[in-house]
């Protein structure tokens, strides 16, 4: 594998890794506060990361030893409002920079695992950001979202709001590969 594009999914590994923990913490402050909605997104979307970061993992598996991964990562805990902000952030940071970025360096690169693996992520990303805007609309309002059952395709990580499809339009799993989150 090429260098760059190794060290891209190294550090989409470190960032989508830390996504995942930062969401399930921030799910725990969402819940704290009686947003149950906004605490079950937070966990939804946490477990979308997790098979991310899953996706990235498998595409290194030719590295043996430590690597250092370079991430955009949000610091500093607050409240359900400060939280989805910083939510939002990072979504927007991997929509309008990261992965674009990332996928044209695979795609130039050859790199075919690496750019699809981009790309999976890259459509989930989008649909996170819109649920987190969302959320935070209604929490700056003092109420919970109110959302439907959220799946999650457990091949690469999309995301939506109500019935699984019979196929992931991202990667063309089957509905069965959805995890709902009700």
């Amino acid at each position: 594998m090429r260098k760059m594009t190794e060290q891209h999914l190294i550090n989409a590994f470190g960032g989508e890794s830390q996504a995942h923990m930062r969401y399930l913490h921030f799910g725990n402050q969402a819940e704290k506060e009686k947003y149950d909605n906004v605490a079950r997104l937070f966990r939804a979307i946490a477990h979308a990361e997790y098979v991310h970061a899953g996706d990235h993992y498998r595409e290194l598996r030719h590295l043996d030893g430590g690597f250092v991964a370079n991430s955009m990562a949000a610091f500093g805990p607050g409240d359900s409002v400060k939280n989805l902000k910083l939510a939002i952030a990072g979504e927007t940071y991997e929509i309008e920079e990261m992965y674009p970025t990332y996928i044209e360096v695979a795609k130039f690169q050859g790199e075919k695992g690496a750019q699809r693996s981009f790309e999976w992520s890259y459509a989930s990303e989008k649909l996170h950001k819109q649920l987190f805007e969302k959320a935070l609309e209604e929490v700056n309002s003092g109420k919970d979202i109110e959302l439907g059952t959220i799946q999650v395709c457990e091949v690469c990580g999309y995301t939506l709001e109500g019935e699984a499809p019979d196929r992931c339009p991202v990667c063309g799993a089957l509905k069965d590969k959805f995890t709902p989150f009700k």
